[in-house]
């Protein structure tokens, strides 16, 4: 459940990414994250339907990295991937979809796409607002248009990627435990990126 935690303060950051390049003058408090996220609802659980909820043209996150690459990954078998939490932010024109992926009955990790339409948010300004954010975020060559890795205090592990996906502002992550490295997620998210 931590996973799904991650996810939803995820998107806190996320929801605060327009609000330093819009000059609303919230730029000073836009890229603090929320530590009062909402726990995601019993009803925010993977389910085995996924409505299409993103603009045209958007593919599922489900559909852009396997269970089996997550698997291979993480050298766990059984992994299984099921649509999860969506998130949508009227401020920014962020709508937020993601894939959760379990083994054993546990959450092992989590994909997340935003796609901000409408919002010309460039890449650049993404990761700049997510290192603001995420102290010890570091950079991650080759993944994207730029990407970061970091930890965070709920103990997770997040590797995030900025691109410009037919004109549109997309940030693709991955969430997992905090004994994921940087080695394990980028192939992850980079296979995500390239299937957008």
């Amino acid at each position: 459940m931590r996973i799904s935690r991650a996810i939803v303060g995820f998107a806190a950051v996320i929801a605060t990414l327009s609000a330093c390049s819009s000059g609303d003058g919230k730029s000073d408090n836009a890229a603090k994250p929320s530590s009062q996220a909402p726990a995601p609802s019993s009803s925010a659980a993977p389910s085995s339907s996924a409505a299409p909820t993103g603009g045209a043209g958007a593919k599922e996150p489900c559909a852009l990295l396997p269970a089996e690459a997550v698997s291979k990954a993480i050298n766990i078998q059984g992994v299984t991937s099921a649509p999860g939490p969506v998130q949508d932010n009227a401020a920014n024109g962020g709508k937020a979809k993601s894939c959760v992926y379990s083994a054993a009955g546990k959450q092992i990790g989590a994909l997340a796409v935003t796609r901000f339409e409408g919002n010309k948010i460039k890449s650049a300004e993404m990761i700049a607002a997510l290192k603001k954010a995420k102290a010890n975020a570091k950079d991650v060559p080759g993944v994207g248009e730029g990407a970061i890795y970091y930890t965070d205090e709920n103990k997770t592990a997040t590797l995030a990627a900025a691109e410009l996906v037919n004109d549109v502002p997309v940030l693709v992550n991955y969430t997992g435990p905090v004994k994921m490295t940087q080695e394990m997620m980028a192939p992850l998210v980079k296979t995500a990126v390239d299937a957008n």
